[in-house]
């Protein structure tokens, strides 16, 4: 067993990659994601090789206090007795996603998602940012369309206000984003990536 872990720390990654461990997690529901997204990491470069046992208790080390506690004590005398077995420690992951995640943590995320905004960001930073939290919000389509140009800085709307007024045959709903990036200097391969992440055709 020993070999296996020491063989995982060094398997994914070489010994002078800084790889940040994750954060301790309580339970939290809007602590969910960040830690999924850490202990994935974590795995891939440094524990690549190790058991997928090792890999589930290295993840398991790092749930603590709170409601999570008594959860990982259950967990972890499943897993002694074999009532649980995971193929992969993703699937272990999801698990956890699933325990402690839910609709509390899309309901999370529905409010960040209406708290972002472009500020003094390109075009390409926002919307990589809304495009993360919109994954697990469940907004898409129009809704998710409405929190993407709200979120655009006041001169791009005011200029795309201006835009499809002034389209003589621009059909309601379609919004020129491309044609207004070129105006006020944005790349053109940022609104095509932006309308692609709304679903809209070019």
């Amino acid at each position: 067993m020993g070999g296996a872990a020491g063989r995982g720390v060094g398997g994914g990654a070489s010994a002078a990659t800084e790889v940040a461990k994750p954060q301790t997690f309580d339970g939290t529901p809007s602590k969910v994601s960040g830690f999924i997204g850490a202990c994935k990491l974590y795995v891939r470069m440094r524990l690549r090789e190790a058991l997928v046992e090792e890999q589930i208790q290295w993840i398991l080390s790092y749930v603590q206090d709170g409601s999570a506690d008594i959860w990982k004590e259950n967990v972890m005398e499943e897993l002694e007795t074999g009532e649980i077995e995971f193929e992969l420690a993703g699937e272990f992951l999801a698990e956890i996603r699933k325990e402690f995640g839910g609709g509390d943590e899309e309901s999370v995320k529905v409010a960040e998602l209406k708290k972002i905004e472009q500020g003094g960001r390109t075009m390409e930073e926002f919307m990589q940012d809304l495009k993360r939290v919109a994954r697990e919000s469940g907004y898409k389509g129009c809704p998710l369309i409405e929190e993407f140009k709200w979120g655009m800085n006041r001169s791009i709307r005011r200029k795309q206000r201006t835009n499809h007024a002034q389209s003589s045959n621009g059909s309601r709903g379609q919004l020129p984003w491309i044609i207004i990036g070129e105006r006020v200097g944005e790349k053109r391969k940022d609104y095509k990536e932006g309308r692609k992440l709304m679903g809209h055709r070019l």
